[in-house]
């Protein structure tokens, strides 16, 4: 069952800023039912295709690799790699309906209500 507590999200933290900081970025981490650990967007450097509107989307963090290039794409990978730290694991075999995961990973840029600013 995938399941993340606030003290985790506390140990990962540091990891993910300095991507954050890295990049210049800027974004919240937050935690999702406890299931999906979720960092938003709000401003920064890089440019990205909204996929919800304008200022907004949400990044499918298993195709990062394939679906985004350059910075946008180096940046991606290296946050996807800081949120699962080095005990994430993914044992899901969804050709049998079983699926084992420590917690799933959420990468909005920007929000509904509140559009990521590039700067």
């Amino acid at each position: 069952m995938a399941y993340i507590s606030q003290e985790e999200k506390k140990e990962l933290a540091p990891a993910i800023k300095a991507v954050l900081k890295k990049y210049n970025m800027k974004g919240s981490i937050s935690i999702n039912h406890y299931s999906s650990l979720v960092v938003t967007l709000s401003k920064g450097a890089l440019k990205f295709n909204y996929s919800h509107g304008s200022g907004y989307a949400q990044i499918n963090s298993y195709h990062v690799e394939d679906r985004h290039d350059g910075t946008n794409r180096d940046f991606l990978i290296e946050l996807v790699r800081a949120m699962k730290g080095g005990d994430w694991h993914d044992r899901s075999d969804p050709m049998i309906d079983y699926f084992d995961i420590s917690y799933y990973i959420d990468i909005n840029v920007g929000k509904w209500n509140k559009p990521y600013i590039e700067e």
